[in-house]
């Protein structure tokens, strides 16, 4: 981990529309030159295997979005950014839709996979979104999704 960033706002939203990842990449870095590097994850809705016709995330607007701003805003100190972006959806999400974007931009591409992996691992197993599976071929939706064991162990890293 790098020496702390200049000031920079993170963008944040929470939002149930789709996002198109190329844009908002494009968007954070139009017009700078003191970007070197840009690492995009883009989560997707899987179909389990055909076993799945959507999820359905669930969050309080208010603290997702306090939430998710304050990490982004640990991630703009941990690392050397010029830009983070952090968009989350909510809602039913059919598979091979976006759920979760995040766009680190650094003069370095170190720091910005970093801080990529470094949000990633805290909205997959901390942020304040639940979800419930929508089993294929079924009228009723199913189970709330527990977090995973592995999930959990490598978020433990990013632990000061």
């Amino acid at each position: 981990m790098d020496e702390a960033s200049p000031a920079i706002v993170p963008i944040v939203r929470i939002q149930a529309e789709p996002f198109e990842a190329a844009a908002e990449a494009a968007a954070l870095v139009r017009g700078r030159t003191d970007v070197g590097a840009v690492v995009t994850f883009t989560g997707l809705c899987r179909d389990e295997n055909g076993r799945l016709a959507a999820l359905e995330l669930e969050h309080y607007p208010g603290m997702a979005q306090a939430e998710i701003a304050r990490v982004a805003g640990e991630a703009a100190r941990r690392f050397p950014l010029q830009g983070l972006v952090a968009i989350h959806r909510y809602g039913v999400i059919r598979p091979g839709e976006e759920i979760v974007l995040v766009v680190a931009a650094s003069p370095h591409r170190r720091a910005a996979f970093e801080a990529a992996d470094f949000m990633m691992d805290w909205l997959k197993t901390k942020a304040p979104f639940w979800k419930r599976e929508h089993p294929a071929g079924e009228a009723e939706a199913g189970g709330w999704v527990a977090s995973k064991a592995e999930d959990e162990r490598a978020a433990d890293r990013w632990v000061r």
